[in-house]
């Protein structure tokens, strides 16, 4: 199984193919948009790994947008005691959810694709399942 090393929003993600990831929330971006990472640190599989010096020229990683969303309320409160101060806030971090497709070496070669799900069809109801 292939993987890379992808660096984005201020961090480094190791990333395979057909995996969902919760990212920083990437600018400009709205849902089922195509989206490529040029920043490749390093790829490989299990007999080789090449590494960059700090990135791979060529490599990169595509990737649809799933969904941007907010994370869950991080509540700071600042008291200062016997001194009837206090201070309560909340932050919610913005994040992008993507999916990964493909990783390309730095010569275009397709290293690893995710799989293609096919969509669930729908169940016809029975009269005898409804009247149950």
């Amino acid at each position: 199984m292939s993987y890379a090393v992808i660096q984005t929003g201020g961090k480094q993600y190791k990333v395979k193919s057909g995996e969902i990831l919760k990212v920083e929330k990437l600018s400009d971006s709205k849902p089922d948009a195509k989206i490529e990472f040029k920043e490749i640190l390093a790829y490989g599989d299990n007999k080789i790994i090449e590494v960059g010096s700090p990135t791979i020229q060529g490599a990169k990683v595509e990737a649809n947008i799933i969904k941007n969303s907010k994370n869950r309320t991080v509540l700071i409160f600042k008291k200062r005691r016997r001194q009837n101060s206090r201070r309560k806030n909340g932050h919610r971090q913005q994040f992008s959810l993507i999916r990964i497709n493909k990783i390309f070496s730095k010569d275009g070669k397709v290293l690893s694709e995710a799989e293609k799900k096919p969509k669930p069809q729908k169940k016809e109801v029975t009269e005898k399942e409804v009247s149950k």
